[in-house]
C-alpha cells in the first residue's frame, strides 16, 4: 500500500504544495497565492481546503496520508510552534496545532531554510551526507545546518542564521537586521551587486560591468566567467569573506558537504571553487576535506524537505 505526504512551503506571496510518495517520488506540485490579509489569518484554512479537495480528488484515503509538513518564512520551535512570520503578519501560532485539527492529518513544521536543506540532503545535492551546512544565497543569506539526519533549530529557532554571522567591523552600512558587517551584505546577491558598486566606484578601470544598465549578481558572475579582472575581484572579496565564514562554522558543526544554493548558485562552479579555496586555506585541518556541492532541487527543495519531516518525526 502506497503511503503519501503533503510538503507545503508557505512564501509571502505564493504557497508552493506538492503530493509525494513517502519513498521520495513527487506526484504533484501546485502553487496558490498566499492571503496575508487580517494578519494571515486564512493562510491555514486555504491550506486545509486544498489539500481535502487533492484527497477527494485523487482518491486518496487519510489512513493513507502520513501527514503535512510546512516550511514557513521564520523560526520555529518543537517543530511546531512559529514564533513569528512578519512576511505572512503572524506572531506566535501553533501551526502544527492548528492545521491538524482543521485536516485530521499529523503536521510537522520547519523554517523553510531549515526545510530546503533537509530537502537537498534527502534527494538533493547533499544526498548520500547525513551532516550538512546549506547556504542559500539569494537576495539575502540563508541556512541550514544538519547534523545526524536532524536539523539543528536551537532554543530559539535561529539556528543556522549564517547570513548574520559579523563578518567586518568596519562595515557602516546596516544589513537589514539593523547591525553592521553581517556576511549577508557581502555574499547574498544584493550583497554581490555593492561590493560591485564600490569597486567600480573606487577607480577608473574598464570594466564590462559599467555597461550594464541594472547592475545584478548574474552579470557580476558571467563578467567575471568572461575574465573581467574587476568583476574577478569582486568574486574573490565574496569567496573570501563567505569561504572564511564557513571555515569557522566548520569547527563547531564539522560537516561532510557545504551546498550552496540561491540564485546566486547557479552560476556554478566560479562561485563554489572560489568560497572552496579560502574554506582550505582558513579551515582547522581537520575540517578541510569537506565537499562542496551545488544544490540541484531549485525551488523544490523546500516541499522536498518538508515531506522529508514527517519521515523523522
Amino acid at each position: 500500500m502506497k503511503k503519501y505526504g503533503f510538503g507545503v512551503d508557505i512564501g509571502g506571496t505564493t504557497i508552493k504544495m506538492s503530493l509525494f510518495e513517502m519513498t521520495g517520488h513527487m506526484v504533484d506540485k501546485w502553487e496558490i497565492p498566499t492571503n496575508t490579509s487580517d494578519h494571515g489569518s486564512s493562510i491555514l484554512d486555504d491550506v486545509a481546503a486544498v489539500i481535502e479537495g487533492r484527497l477527494v480528488s485523487d482518491g486518496i484515503s487519510k489512513e493513507d496520508v502520513e501527514g503535512i509538513g510546512i516550511g514557513v518564512p521564520g523560526p520555529v520551535v518543537e517543530d511546531s510552534v512559529v514564533v513569528c512570520c512578519v512576511n505572512l503578519g503572524w506572531g506566535r501560532v501553533d501551526v502544527a496545532k492548528e492545521l491538524s485539527e482543521k485536516t485530521g492529518l499529523k503536521v510537522r513544521v520547519g523554517n523553510d531554510a531549515n526545510v530546503a536543506a533537509l530537502g537537498e540532503m534527502w534527494q538533493g545535492g547533499g544526498k548520500g551526507y547525513k551532516n550538512v551546512i546549506m547556504i542559500t544565497l539569494g537576495t539575502g543569506v540563508g541556512g541550514g545546518i544538519i547534523i545526524d539526519g536532524k536539523i539543528i533549530n536551537g532554543s530559539n529557532g535561529a539556528g543556522g542564521e549564517i547570513g548574520h554571522v559579523f563578518v567586518d567591523e568596519a562595515e557602516e552600512e546596516k544589513c537589514g537586521c539593523g547591525k553592521c558587517g553581517c556576511l549577508e551584505q557581502y555574499a547574498s546577491a544584493t550583497g554581490i551587486v555593492r561590493l560591485a558598486k564600490r569597486a567600480l566606484a573606487a577607480d577608473g578601470r574598464d570594466s564590462a560591468l559599467r555597461s550594464v544598465e541594472n547592475l545584478s549578481a548574474k552579470a557580476v558572475a558571467d563578467a567575471a566567467k568572461a575574465g573581467d579582472a574587476l568583476a574577478l575581484e569582486v568574486l574573490e572579496k565574496m569567496g573570501k569573506i563567505l569561504g572564511t565564514a564557513l571555515a569557522n562554522a566548520a569547527c563547531i558543526v564539522d560537516p561532510e558537504v557545504f551546498v550552496i544554493g540561491g540564485g546566486v548558485s547557479k552560476a556554478g562552479t566560479i562561485i563554489t571553487e572560489v568560497i572552496r579555496k579560502y574554506y582550505i586555506e582558513r579551515a582547522f585541518q581537520s575540517c578541510r576535506n569537506a565537499d562542496f556541492a551545488l544544490a540541484q532541487l531549485g525551488n523544490d527543495a523546500g516541499v522536498y524537505g518538508c515531506v522529508y519531516l514527517l519521515l523523522n518525526s
